[in-house]
């Protein structure tokens, strides 16, 4: 098992895995159970589950697909999308799952972070945080998929969700999600210097460099991948891959 956790995270859309590029452009990669299997075979550490449409539609969680993701999967998982009440949360703790991260519904509700958090534990809640720049330059949190600015504070609200439970934030940058081109480094060291819960980065992996950059530099305490894990390389076709774990070992010693 890798020092650094490094997490494949993969994007739910209407039943498929599709893959975005700063939130937007939607591109089909898979069927999800299918991909369940393969990252199976690859011995991957665990895997993240993100339903991209669910809260902006005011969908509840697939609990259907969310069973055959989790019956098929021989690592831990986590999913985020969808919830908005302890019951959607228990359903999903339910089915085997061990996380869920919660975005929306926590900039909507911040009470249902500690009524979770003291039921299933700290450890079990993941708050998802997409931060996006606008054409001044400031960074502000978005909802909805990235269409509502909340106009919070990234620094602001991860030092709340950390006071209301929080076990760990998931950190993405939408100006970097899908480029390639590495993290918003100054964006994680900033938030990972600010709270003492993990931080996990996602939004711009490219390259091995990129992931070593982002916990060195910017004290991330995991690593999410998307395109890496799903496209044989940046402007080529779908394949669902994973780093050389002894190579992911040498950069992050």
């Amino acid at each position: 098992m890798l020092r650094i956790r490094v997490i494949p995270t993969l994007l739910l859309r209407n039943k498929s895995l599709v893959k975005t590029k700063c939130f937007k452009d939607f591109n089909y990669v898979g069927d999800p159970v299918n991909t369940v299997r393969i990252f199976n075979e690859l011995l991957v550490d665990e895997l993240l589950f993100l339903d991209i449409l669910a809260s902006k539609e005011k969908k509840k969680p697939d609990i259907k697909l969310l069973s055959e993701i989790s019956k098929e999967c021989f690592m831990p998982l986590s999913y985020g999308g969808g919830i908005t009440t302890f019951d959607d949360a228990k359903k999903i703790f339910d089915l085997g799952f061990e996380k869920i991260s919660l975005n929306s519904s926590a900039v909507k509700d911040p009470k249902l972070i500690t009524q979770l958090a003291k039921h299933f534990g700290s450890q079990a809640i993941i708050i998802s945080v997409d931060v996006k720049k606008n054409i001044f330059g400031k960074k502000t949190v978005r909802s909805l998929g990235g269409s509502k600015n909340t106009k919070k504070n990234p620094i602001a609200w991860v030092k709340e969700l950390e006071s209301m439970g929080a076990g760990e934030i998931l950190l993405t940058s939408i100006d970097k999600e899908g480029t390639w081109d590495g993290f918003d480094i100054n964006l994680i060291k900033e938030v990972s210097s600010n709270i003492s819960i993990p931080v996990i980065a996602h939004g711009g992996a490219g390259t091995l460099d990129h992931i070593s950059d982002v916990v060195k530099n910017g004290y991330a305490s995991a690593v999410a991948l998307g395109s890496m894990i799903v496209y044989q390389k940046k402007n080529m076709g779908v394949l669902v891959n994973f780093p050389d774990i002894k190579k992911l070992e040498e950069i992050l010693k």
